[in-house]
């Protein structure tokens, strides 16, 4: 039997865990440093920083673990797989060198030209004059970026110049050598396409769509993401295929071609223009909050499907067809910039059978669960229809979730 070992502390490093238990192959799942929820459902969460790298190779040769997942970010693009990889451990996740096609956004930009993948026009600037001259040139909206890892809130959307110009000052003022990337609005419903790779081996999942913003109604700041659902029965039927084929492969193909060829995922943030699929950003991991409704939709085994990827088999992979799985982010007041923390969370233990659960920002005080981050938990399911999801979760959510927690109220809807 097999023991595995997954990077990370929020819901989709708790996604991933039970993903993983289900494989009849897995006795153990551990999770470092993951959260107290966690254990709700026998994953065994080590007291061990994401980021620390050498206790977490000591762990895992002490455990035998035979396999690592990374799932966060920032240990990625700190070199977690390099350093695991020379410790002789087996590990899926993208090296330093390929992460850094997240890790930072105008070498995104400047692969996607040199590549020929489709994106919004930009240009990166380091010094505030020459930004504020170009966005002067520019019609709004306009979107603003800072470069570097930024927890899915580095982005601002500038309805005016002037706030352009607002948000530039205020960001060379708190770094006068910042990094910007400067670029077009597109128009149009974006959408998640993430892919298993190795090397040139690529298993698709299917589409899914976020919901970025705090607010009903695509209103509020840009979070981390409010919820999500999959399939995407409002897109053209084609569209995976697209997407694969106009966006994917070239991007594995330009990555091979410049050396940085890796084991782990992409993440395509993509947008449906009228002029077309178009690139908003890549990440080298799984999204949250669509991991939380993507993997339950893995009908095969989750550890063959990654264990075969790192021996260079081929999967054989196969996910729910005829069906909707949906989810939705439960935060705390406050939330993207200072959430309430120690807020006494509901008792989620009783919830109906098709609704699962995954805890993100939460601690353990007095034998209680309470908020410790701003997205807190997730409330999750898979029906027959997306209106019948929304029937089985908004009514648990009524009844289990008062203020000061928040949480979407249609989530979904643009599918309907």
């Amino acid at each position: 039997m097999a023991t595995v070992l997954v990077i990370g502390s929020g819901g989709r490093e708790h996604a991933i865990s039970q993903q993983f238990q289900k494989s009849p192959q897995v006795d153990t799942v551990y999770c470092a440093p993951g959260n107290p929820g966690m254990s709700l459902d026998d994953i065994q969460i080590v007291g061990i920083d994401e980021n620390d790298f050498d206790s977490l190779i000591q762990f895992a040769q002490d455990k035998q673990v035979d396999l690592t997942f990374v799932g966060p970010e920032v240990p990625l693009s700190k070199g977690i797989v390099d350093a695991f990889t020379q410790a002789n451990l087996a590990v899926f996740g993208p090296k330093q060198a390929s992460a850094r096609l997240e890790g930072s956004k105008s070498f995104a930009k400047d692969f996607m030209k040199r590549h020929h993948i489709p994106t919004a026009q930009s240009e990166t600037f380091t010094q505030l004059q020459p930004a504020l001259a170009y966005v002067a040139q520019q019609e709004a909206p306009i979107v603003i970026k800072v470069d570097g890892l930024a927890a899915g809130k580095g982005v601002t959307i500038a309805q005016t110049i002037a706030e352009a110009q607002s948000v530039l000052r205020a960001l060379y003022a708190h770094d006068a050598q910042q990094a910007v990337v400067i670029e077009d609005y597109l128009v149009g419903q974006e959408f998640s396409c993430m892919s298993f790779i190795n090397g040139d081996l690529i298993v698709p999942l299917p589409l899914s769509q976020d919901h970025k913003r705090l607010l009903d109604g695509d209103k509020g700041p840009n979070t981390g993401g409010m919820g999500a659902y999959s399939p995407l029965p409002q897109m053209p039927a084609d569209l995976s295929q697209q997407a694969y084929d106009q966006i994917v492969i070239p991007t594995i193909q330009g990555m091979v071609a410049d050396g940085l060829a890796f084991s782990g995922i992409l993440y395509a943030g993509l947008i449906l223009t009228d002029t077309g699929i178009k690139v908003i950003e890549y990440n080298m991991r799984l999204g949250d909050p669509e991991t939380q409704v993507l993997l339950p939709r893995l009908q095969s085994d989750f550890y063959t499907l990654i264990t075969d990827l790192l021996a260079k088999r081929q999967p054989e992979v196969t996910w729910r067809q005829g069906d909707y799985t949906l989810g939705v982010v439960v935060g705390a007041s406050g939330y993207p910039k200072q959430p309430i923390k120690g807020i006494v969370l509901p008792d989620l233990q009783n919830l109906p059978a098709a609704i699962q659960v995954t805890y993100a920002g939460v601690e353990e005080v007095g034998g209680h669960l309470v908020s410790a981050g701003g997205r807190v938990f997730m409330l999750t399911t898979t029906q027959a229809s997306i209106q019948a999801c929304q029937t089985v979760l908004y009514p648990a959510l009524t009844e289990n979730v008062a203020e000061p927690f928040i949480y979407r109220h249609d989530i979904g809807s643009k599918a309907l």
